[in-house]
């Protein structure tokens, strides 16, 4: 890298990976596949890729991994059918609510404290959520069932926070838990969306080019430079840095697509990104970040 600190390259890394998350979603519109078949498809892809970029991901593997892999498969799931269904910024901004479903499962799952000021996070959090469901969305060519493609977005958030507390409990005991999760969520992922994603009556060069993005690049490629900034990074530069996959998401969709969220969703995306960015920086002078916690930081 010539003149370029190591610190530099990292950090490159890590705006590297949010930039292939954010595509996810304009991504997933970009096809005439059906939801089930993005689903199944990109999944399969993106184990075979993360096996092959990561030798960690071979590693680590033991009878909890498939547990928190569940989980993290259907928020693979959830989240390609919302973005089918919804405008991805709806689809991304509710599931970035997951921190506030975090709070809730820490202390039962995790018999961890739940603080005054994450409470009040929680509060923001859920006011971001609320304005998503208030009024009422028109449909669209690129999001033609918003309410249904909303709720499929929370579940998704829901089922992230399942991932992110699954982590933290596989982190206590190993560092490798976190990439053979990714692995085992992507193949649970595959074989459970297969049935509905079968027959294939229509399919061009367009739907194999778009799913091999998505699984080789968009998740592949991204977790492979995450894995490896994240060792040199601090947590919450880190996640400062990663905030950049939310914020870009629905530009990429309004380029591509034209796709325009409503004024309230946008307002309600923005209280939940930044009410998550300051619970970070809280978090970051109370205590330091494990690296699988760190890592937890996306989805999709």
């Amino acid at each position: 890298m010539g003149g370029v600190s190591p610190r530099t390259v990292n950090r490159l890394l890590l705006l590297l990976t949010a930039l292939l998350f954010s595509t996810g979603g304009a991504a997933i519109k970009a096809t005439q596949l059906t939801s089930w078949q993005v689903a199944s498809f990109r999944s399969a892809v993106a184990a075979a890729a993360v096996i092959l970029l990561l030798p960690e991901a071979r590693r680590g593997w033991d009878r909890r991994v498939p547990l928190v892999a569940c989980a993290y498969a259907a928020t693979l799931l959830c989240f390609v059918l919302a973005n089918k269904a919804t405008t991805a910024a709806n689809a991304i901004y509710l599931q970035s609510a997951a921190p506030i479903y975090v709070l809730a499962l820490s202390p039962w799952l995790l018999r961890e404290r739940v603080h005054r000021r994450d409470a009040l996070f929680g509060a923001v959090v859920a006011c971001g959520l609320v304005l998503f469901f208030v009024g009422h969305e028109a449909p669209a060519s690129t999001a033609p069932h918003p309410l249904r493609g909303n709720v499929l977005a929370v579940l998704s958030g829901i089922a992230w926070a399942f991932t992110i507390t699954g982590l933290r409990w596989l982190g206590r005991e190993s560092n490798f838990g976190a990439t053979a999760t990714v692995v085992a969520g992507n193949l649970i992922a595959a074989i459970v969306a297969l049935p509905m994603a079968l027959p294939v009556t229509r399919a061009g060069w367009n739907d194999v080019l778009v799913i091999l993005y998505l699984g080789i690049f968009q998740i592949g490629l991204a977790y492979f430079c995450m894995t490896r900034a994240l060792r040199h990074v601090p947590a919450f530069e880190a996640a400062t840095l990663l905030m950049l996959e939310p914020a870009l998401n629905p530009v990429w969709a309004w380029l591509v697509h034209n796709e325009r969220p409503g004024l309230l969703a946008l307002a309600g995306g923005a209280l939940i990104l930044s009410a998550s960015l300051a619970n970070t920086w809280v978090q970051s002078r109370r205590e330091p970040v494990p690296g699988p916690r760190a890592m937890a930081r996306s989805a999709d």
